[in-house]
């Protein structure tokens, strides 16, 4: 197993298959390990992805409905990792009880893209903007890289920005996302 020569730079986000209702066990194990051996800095995170359910539990005393709360897990079988993926991390994960490998062709795991681990919903990123309406920005890539505009308008979600660019002598709205613009200082 050495297709990981030195330690990837950006921690990404690696799913473990695992038996059967062992989920639990390897997320406990893993995190017991990452503790014991000092791993924080290239294991950062571990997490069975879950969404709670409320269910009728039959009445109390006088006759009140009584709801209780079941966690169930969203992907069974399967603990997401957040690791800097190297020879080393791939043989912790690989080698606790209960897991049978890691999601990918052969022994090479493959990372889950950004929009992946934003539907999962199991890293919420808050996006911090240097900028405002009425700001002027650089546009930073796109067919119009280099056009400078006024953001006119910001997502609720600061993922989006709408910026006025002057083209032709005319003011031409353009949607961008939000790390795609630049503030302009004077």
């Amino acid at each position: 197993m050495s297709d990981f020569d030195e330690i990837s730079s950006e921690p990404r986000w690696y799913v473990a298959h695992t038996y059967s209702g062992y989920e639990n066990k390897v997320k406990a194990n893993l995190e017991k390990i990452i503790e014991n051996r000092g791993l924080q800095d290239v294991i950062m995170d571990v997490r069975i992805p879950v969404e709670i359910v409320k269910e009728e539990a039959g009445t109390d005393e006088e006759g009140n409905p009584v709801e209780k709360e079941i966690e169930n897990k969203i992907f069974p079988s399967y603990v997401l990792v957040k690791m800097k993926m190297s020879d080393a991390t791939w043989h912790v994960v690989r080698n606790i009880r209960g897991v049978t490998g890691f999601v990918g062709p052969g022994s090479k795991p493959v990372p889950l893209t950004d929009e992946e681990v934003a539907a999962i919903g199991v890293e919420i990123r808050t996006i911090r903007l240097d900028y405002e309406v009425g700001d002027s920005v650089t546009v930073k890539n796109g067919p119009l890289k280099g056009y400078i505009g006024t953001v006119e308008e910001i997502s609720e979600d600061k993922k989006k920005i709408k910026v006025l660019v002057s083209m032709f002598g005319r003011e031409t709205p353009l949607e961008l996302d939000s790390e795609s613009a630049e503030k302009l200082y004077k």
